[in-house]
């Protein structure tokens, strides 16, 4: 391409025409808006904003020793850290009855691509207790087999937010049993905890000498918000469920992104917030969410919805609504079967890239990655209500 001896996409099996290819800062700048553009740029430049290139399957950004296009660097190489996270994980119900021998058997299709990142996030949208009378009505109560615990570290998972409107599912001796059972294992937990202080405290995550520090809350409600005397989830009160907005949540919260932004390398935020089954983030979501942003988050990562929503840019960091169900059994609505796991890459502490990878929950309610016109339909539900360089 470089030398200028393809000159067309369809002679690399892709679709397209003929290939515009860019060089320098301007060149990156509008290979936002040229879809059938190739920018030729050191990789210290990159963003989020863009995809890179592999070459003899290599990635610029997750291998740069084994990519085989290189130019002189007066700086050495930086670590390099993979972040994946993952949306709402509910092991119960119709998850856990076609597997009963294996409470975990959801995840192993993709426990290898899980496992392979450095770091591994995602939301447990559960108790892993029923010591309670449950709290949610019909079959909406959830309680995992604390025998997934085992399946989940072997799916590479480091961090478990339980700031969600499921982990009171059982009453207040199952969260509490749910958080003792979690504290025995490998994995961290975020948003939830015996009192406010416990909720409310962030993790912090270290790969190579860099920090990574998460925070979550919920804003659905159900779940008990903690206090200084019993436990419950990290709450923001906002629209569409526990609204309106409440400052004073808000503010909790931005002074602690703050504090925390002095002693993390990588701020992250998870929230639980917005409309279920709509794609189309609430006005409050971007509302808080820049708030957040503008506190010292580096980048935001919703749930809730159990259907993607699209990408906000806010002060050149992401703000990603929701990523859909990653196991789930709400087989009666095809969007509510689909998702994307977000998988970030980070040299030092600057995000270089972010892909979003689609996949499809089948008939026993696992996710498997899927490609062509199935990957690209899920795709536009994303850009159909983002921001920006993302809006399609």
């Amino acid at each position: 391409m470089i030398a200028g001896e393809v000159t067309r996409w369809p002679q690399l099996g892709q679709p397209g025409r003929h290939i515009a290819v860019l060089r320098g800062r301007s060149g990156l700048a509008a290979l936002r808006t040229q879809e059938d553009a190739l920018a030729v740029v050191p990789a210290s430049k990159l963003t989020p904003l863009v995809q890179v290139a592999t070459v003899a399957g290599a990635d610029p950004l997750r291998n740069p020793r084994r990519y085989p296009l290189t130019a002189p660097a007066r700086t050495a190489q930086p670590v390099v850290t993979t972040l994946t996270v993952v949306g709402d994980i509910m092991l119960d119900r119709g998850v856990a009855a076609v597997s009963p021998d294996d409470p975990a058997a959801a995840l192993e299709p993709m426990q290898r691509r899980l496992a392979r990142a450095d770091l591994t996030v995602g939301n447990l949208e559960s108790t892993l207790s029923m010591a309670g009378e449950p709290q949610q009505p019909g079959d909406d109560s959830f309680a995992a087999d604390p025998d997934v615990l085992p399946g989940l570290e072997a799916a590479g998972f480091d961090l478990l937010s339980l700031g969600n409107n499921h982990t009171g599912d059982y009453g207040e001796t199952a969260l509490l049993q749910t958080l003792r059972r979690i504290d025995d294992s490998p994995i961290a937990r975020v948003g939830a905890g015996r009192d406010a202080r416990e909720a409310w405290r962030p993790v912090l995550l270290r790969h190579n000498g860099v920090s990574f520090g998460f925070l979550a809350f919920n804003a659905i409600g159900e779940t008990p918000r903690a206090t200084a005397g019993s436990p419950g989830a990290a709450a923001i009160r906002m629209q569409p469920r526990t609204g309106p907005l409440n400052t004073g949540d808000l503010s909790r919260m931005t002074r602690n992104i703050g504090q925390l932004a002095g002693r993390a390398d990588v701020v992250v935020v998870l929230p639980h917030w917005g409309d279920q089954y709509e794609h189309q983030p609430v006005p409050a979501q971007r509302t808080v969410g820049a708030a957040l942003v503008d506190a010292g988050a580096d980048i935001v990562v919703g749930g809730h919805p159990h259907v993607v929503q699209g990408v906000q840019l806010h002060d050149r960091r992401l703000i990603v609504h929701s990523l859909g169900n990653f196991i789930f059994d709400m087989d009666f609505y095809v969007r509510t079967q689909e998702g994307v796991m977000l998988e970030l890459v980070y040299w030092d502490d600057a995000l270089r890239g972010a892909r979003f990878t689609p996949y499809v929950i089948g008939a026993d309610f696992a996710p498997r990655l899927v490609d062509g016109p199935r990957a690209q339909s899920i795709l536009a539900d994303i850009w159909a209500t983002s921001d920006g360089p993302f809006r399609r």
